[in-house]
């Protein structure tokens, strides 16, 4: 039976279902922290020192240098995941879960377009009607901010735009991360990579949280422990699938986050998405399972 289920779902997928899984978890435990009051970079720099202590006993454990062989890159990807995480957590703090965790999963669009022009990798039919479903999801979820920004009114339906945006850069960050990864593959052990992420993270968060730290409970300490915690999660199965995929592939995976973060903001946030995520959701979650599964109908209807 577990033999079945291997050749069935291929070993990168299930290190992306685990890499969703954790990241759902992990944003619910930020949105849930934010709400006593824990500013976002006091949230980040907890992640970056949990993981920190964490990704430096996996690599010991595995007998290797910590600092790997191509330095530059390795602090480029810490540098600019830093960045995108930042961007991803204002927006989880200031949006519904459902609607963030969608904006943020935007990323394999920019992820399959920069996969075609840094690590040049062969764009699929399947990705180009991916990226254009995703578009027009994307279109519809903020179709209510956009029109509420031009008419100056609020509405219930619609989301703070300046949340949105900073959700659209936080996806974009996170492709160029995960193309720098795809590239990081190539010579350096994925504990490596994940490592120099909360090296960079927590030094250039501390600058930020000495100005409005707020002291965490003994509860609320355990929650950004957790944090850390699911990140690594996350981080690793994210690694390991992006060894075993192309980079527009892989990520399209991770898909299944925004199913997680639903029904975790209807449980935990009693949030209840709106009829406009539900249609925009529907479109990008279509877009992912077509760049998985698109070439293979299309060769059949060719047949």
């Amino acid at each position: 039976m577990l033999q079945k289920f291997e050749l069935f779902i291929p070993v990168g997928v299930r290190f992306a279902l685990l890499s969703a899984l954790g990241f759902a978890l992990m944003s619910a435990c930020v949105k849930y922290v934010s709400l006593y009051g824990i500013p976002v970079f006091e949230i980040v720099a907890a992640r970056a020192l949990v993981s920190l202590i964490l990704s430096y006993l996996d690599v010991k454990r595995k007998g290797i240098s910590i600092w790997g062989n191509n330095k530059p890159l390795l602090f480029a990807r810490g540098a600019v995941g830093t960045l995108a995480l930042m961007c991803v957590y204002y927006a989880v703090t200031t949006l519904p879960l459902a609607e963030a965790t969608i904006l943020q999963y935007v990323h394999p669009v920019f992820t399959a377009l920069l996969g075609w022009l840094v690590l040049k990798e062969r764009i699929q039919m399947s990705t180009v009607g991916c990226i254009l479903l995703c578009l027009i999801g994307l279109s519809l979820i903020i179709q209510p901010s956009l029109a509420q920004y031009q008419q100056n009114v609020d509405s219930a339906t619609s989301l703070p735009l300046t949340s949105v945006l900073v959700a659209l850069l936080g996806a974009f960050g996170s492709a160029i991360a995960y193309v720098i990864v795809r590239r990081l593959s190539r010579s350096e052990d994925a504990s490596v990579i994940i490592f120099y992420f909360p090296l960079v993270a927590l030094p250039t968060s501390l600058l930020f949280v000495s100005q409005h730290f707020v002291m965490p409970s003994l509860y609320l300490t355990l929650m950004l422990v957790l944090v850390g915690v699911f990140t690594q999660i996350g981080q690793y199965g994210l690694t390991m699938a992006m060894r075993t995929q192309q980079a527009g592939q892989a990520s399209a995976y991770s898909y299944v986050q925004i199913v997680f973060a639903s029904l975790i903001g209807v449980m935990v946030f009693n949030e209840v998405p709106t009829l406009w995520t539900f249609l925009g959701g529907g479109f990008i979650i279509t877009g992912a399972l077509f760049n998985v599964f698109g070439d293979n109908l299309i060769q059949r209807l060719r047949r």
